[in-house]
């Protein structure tokens, strides 16, 4: 989809039907009460009635064949209604879609902070305390769209959103509904790095363990800092996600067993061995902090009663020497 993401793109007035307002004629929008317009104006991202700042996704109109018009305008409507009908605190906000003669506007929520590819350009790579913190909440938002048969299909650094310390899935463009939990896609779309080995076969069919296998590829490249299939060529990194070729670096010796042991069962070949979500969360990667405590824990309370005894004993000496 030709389309970028602004975060000052146009101004929101109320006002009477077909009045204009700064010299621009308003337009009344589909399914929208009459008493509400939009314009383009100078301060724009603005919400004049609220003051609130809204995100911008513009899509250019372009002159095209009318079939693949309506097979553009399809995908479009798509989006703002899968969109449209998710409220979670870890999924980007949709506020209102509108158009012009030029543009399609899609109003979003606006995110201060940049995205999680932009953290790891700064910081390289992550440490396991980050991953744990940030892959917990991007389960919890695919859970809720799958929970709703909803598939999201391009999970990627790039499309996680930060506000403030908190992850927000943005860019559903190449988003779907099943009409049922058994129901198979086929079509070949995503971002080739993170790309399941089923979405890349039309035969075979994808599901919800598409979108697993991405976050697999996520929380690698967050431990690593480059995704696992990553090559200079196209076909290359088709070939490599097909052949399940991958492996963890020589020089990542920080990254714990229990990491790698995650990873290594998300990014399996056949999906209907990948684990759940259910089972991602509760794996002993995310219990291992947890884990350690309760081990200093009953280190903790073992020396203690150790020095009780051998207290008891030097006391018990101390009388006999009496």
């Amino acid at each position: 989809m030709d389309c970028q993401s602004i975060f000052n793109s146009l101004t929101i007035k109320t006002c009477s039907r077909d009045a204009p307002v700064n010299g621009h004629q308003v337009e009344k929008l589909q399914n929208q009460p009459v008493t509400t317009s939009y314009v383009r104006g100078e301060q724009l991202g603005k919400d004049l009635k609220t003051g609130k700042s809204h995100a911008c996704k513009l899509v250019q109109k372009e002159q095209r064949q009318p079939v693949i018009e309506q097979l553009y305008n399809q995908r479009l409507r798509r989006e703002i209604r899968i969109h449209k009908s998710l409220e979670h605190p870890n999924i980007v906000g949709f506020h209102d879609y509108f158009e012009d003669e030029n543009f399609h506007y899609i109003l979003l929520e606006k995110c201060e902070r940049q995205t999680v590819s932009h953290l790891l350009q700064e910081k390289k790579r992550m440490a396991e305390s980050e991953v744990k913190f940030y892959t917990k909440q991007i389960i919890e938002a695919v859970g809720y769209m799958h929970d709703r048969f909803i598939l999201h299909r391009d999970l990627k650094p790039g499309n996680l959103l930060l506000q403030g310390s908190q992850i927000k899935i943005a860019d559903f463009g190449l988003s779907t509904k099943l009409r049922h939990a058994d129901e198979l896609r086929r079509e070949k779309c995503g971002t080739p790095n993170y790309m399941a080995p089923e979405v890349l076969d039309k035969e075979r069919g994808h599901s919800f363990k598409a979108d697993i296998w991405s976050i697999g590829v996520i929380m690698y490249t967050m431990l690593v800092g480059t995704p696992p299939f990553q090559t200079d060529k196209l076909e290359t990194t088709y070939q490599k996600i097909q052949s399940n070729d991958w492996s963890f670096p020589k020089d990542t010796h920080h990254i714990s067993q229990a990491a790698r042991n995650l990873v290594s069962s998300i990014l399996t070949t056949d999906p209907g061995k990948r684990p759940s979500l259910e089972a991602i969360s509760s794996h002993e990667f995310f219990r291992e902090n947890s884990g350690e405590i309760s081990r200093r824990k009953n280190t903790c309370r073992s020396e203690f009663i150790s020095s009780l005894a051998s207290l008891e004993m030097d006391l018990e000496r101390l009388d006999c020497q009496r």
